[in-house]
């Protein structure tokens, strides 16, 4: 058995995707790292309170509010540590926090898509200790289900696959199973949806992507998504369902979809 190394980086290393031959990575750390001291921290902390309290006084307040200082720092170091940056950032997440009602979301609100096994959190980690959500474009069937309801499972996985992060870690592995993928199973939207709540809402928190045994009708898919992902596409890695097993977890920890 095969494991991979985890290596904590300041940013993770922008390489070409190769569709016949991916070199092996290590697992990164996404969130640039910060030379601030405590105090500094704190200080840029209380000034994007401050400012969301005098600006935006109508967001609410407590986990995933204008004063959740974890939140107010994840989004500062996501901006560089530019307090308006940050603030404009949060604001938005905040509001579409709101607006969705990731708050409100359930298993039983998701039960009758999430039945289709489209996607799913795993019960165990990664061999870096990540949660690992996976993924199964082909049970994906556009017009089966309302794009809403889509949207819904999505986050609620996300919310899921967060809350399972060990202490000291702070992103999550994405495995997408390509095998069986056909072009009825293809969703531009709701794909460019997917990747956006990471881009915006839950900034640096996807850590790496498997894209597993693509077929060859895949390629011109990914050739349209690539430049809507912005720079989530240095995180995409193609490969094998041998190279998941082998690098990315145990024989006792492997998803059933990847067993022999």
């Amino acid at each position: 058995m095969a494991f991979r190394s985890c290596q904590i980086l300041g940013r993770p290393v922008i390489a070409p995707i190769n569709l016949t031959k991916t070199p092996s990575r290590n697992c990164y750390f996404s969130v640039q790292n910060c030379s601030l001291s405590s105090s500094q921290s704190h200080k840029l902390v209380s000034e994007v309170k401050d400012k969301l309290e005098k600006e935006h006084s109508s967001l609410p307040i407590g986990k995933n509010g204008r004063d959740d200082e974890d939140m107010i720092l994840w989004f500062l170091k996501d901006r560089r540590f530019s307090v308006e940056e940050a603030v404009a950032k949060l604001t938005k997440a905040i509001k579409w926090r709101q607006e969705f009602g990731v708050s409100k979301l359930t298993e039983e609100s998701v039960k009758s898509v999430a039945e289709t096994g489209k996607a799913y959190v795993h019960d165990f980690l990664d061999v870096c200790n990540r949660p690992v959500l996976v993924v199964v474009p082909s049970k994906h069937l556009p017009d089966v289900h309302p794009p809403v309801e889509n949207e819904r499972l999505c986050v609620f996985l996300v919310e899921k696959a967060l809350a399972k992060l060990p202490a000291g870690k702070e992103d999550i592995l994405g495995v997408f199973d390509l095998r069986d993928f056909a072009t009825e199973n293809a969703d531009l939207k709701y794909l460019t949806f997917v990747f956006n709540v990471f881009y915006y809402y839950y900034p640096r928190r996807l850590g790496e992507v498997l894209f597993v045994d693509a077929p060859f009708v895949f390629k011109p898919i990914w050739q349209l998504v690539k430049p809507l992902l912005k720079s989530y596409t240095s995180l995409v890695r193609f490969c094998s369902m041998d190279t998941v097993r082998k690098e990315y977890f145990t024989e006792e920890t492997v998803p059933a979809n990847f067993r022999d």
